[in-house]
């Protein structure tokens, strides 16, 4: 009997709700602050809700926390790594309620500027289609235009510098004179030059990503050994090949690099690029509610930016963690 108790309590300790108290930080950060959201009242001064969809959120959380980490419950590695993360989503829940109790119960921020949980996911869930299917598909669009033709023109420039001297001679001064000008600096010439501001903010994205990723482009080529081109000229290789099968796979790490540089930039140029011309998007949808002095509505769409934007930067390093793989062992990941 006693074996079989012992056996029971050991299962049970695995299990995340009966894990110490000492990793179980999250669950307790977010029962308490589902606590607070019953206990307290709300104040008269914050705009009324259809729905508890605060109250909503914490539950699904709780679910999430309470089931997640069984998928990984065999797995030694993820169930650490999940233990690793408790501190920090417990944290995170801890300030969500506490600016639930300043804001909306103890009304020490101005309504305002600073609305409660329930307004936010409000937006989030009663805007949804104007919000997501309209406002983040025409910035996805703008987006994927603008990066991949200027992830192009990089990769076209970078691999004619790093290959050609006459062609390093001609675009090698064009890139230090007009790389570090900030691609908005360019609207007002843009809005001239081109026939729609949709076409204008595209062509500010691919130059906010032609600048660094051809600038590591040619270095990455210019970096590897030239005893890589010197075997595979002894071995036969043409120009070409070594150009698509020695240069540029030895120069990825640094491509990967300016790529994401690159990235990062045209998320601002998106955004100030809507604000300034385009007639849709994300940048544009926060833009008008700031100007509507709606508050909820403007951090609803910064929530969906940064969603959206981690998941394209999360995306981008599983594409460059696959491709690059032979890195591994080889330098510190």
């Amino acid at each position: 009997m006693a074996k079989l108790l012992a056996s029971t309590l050991k299962r049970l300790g695995d299990w995340p709700p009966f894990w110490p108290l000492g990793q179980n930080l999250a669950v307790l950060a977010i029962l308490l602050t589902l606590a607070l959201e019953k206990a307290l009242p709300s104040s008269g001064l914050q705009p009324p809700v259809e729905r508890p969809y605060f109250q909503y959120f914490l539950f699904l959380s709780l679910g999430v926390f309470l089931l997640w980490p069984l998928t990984g419950a065999r797995s030694p590695e993820k169930k650490s790594k999940f233990r690793a993360k408790d501190k920090f989503y417990a944290m995170a829940f801890l300030l969500l309620g506490s600016l639930n109790v300043v804001a909306g119960k103890m009304d020490l921020l101005p309504a305002i500027f600073f609305p409660t949980p329930d307004r936010i996911l409000a937006v989030l869930v009663e805007d949804f289609n104007y919000l997501i299917l309209v406002c983040l598909y025409s910035s996805a669009k703008l987006l994927v235009t603008g990066f991949f033709s200027g992830a192009l023109a990089g990769l076209i420039t970078g691999v004619a510098i790093g290959f050609s001297k006459p062609a390093a001679y001609w675009l090698n001064p064009l890139i230090k004179i007009l790389g570090p000008i900030p691609p908005t600096a360019w609207i007002p010439i843009v809005l001239v030059a081109f026939p729609t501001t949709w076409a204008g903010a595209a062509f500010l994205i691919a130059l906010s990503v032609w600048f660094p990723t051809s600038v590591m482009t040619s270095s990455g080529i210019l970096n590897v050994q030239n005893a890589y081109f010197e075997v595979s000229s002894a071995l036969g290789a043409k120009k070409v090949y070594q150009i698509f099968l020695v240069g540029i796979p030895a120069a990825m790490p640094l491509i990967f690099t300016g790529l994401f540089s690159g990235a990062c930039a045209s998320f601002l140029t998106l955004m100030t690029a809507e604000m300034v011309g385009v007639k849709n998007g994300l940048g544009w949808y926060i833009n008008w509610q700031r100007e509507m002095l709606s508050y909820a509505n403007v951090y609803a769409g910064l929530i969906v930016i940064a969603i959206s934007f981690y998941s394209l930067i999360t995306l981008f390093f599983l594409v460059r963690d696959r491709l690059l793989v032979w890195q591994k062992g080889m330098i510190k990941w």
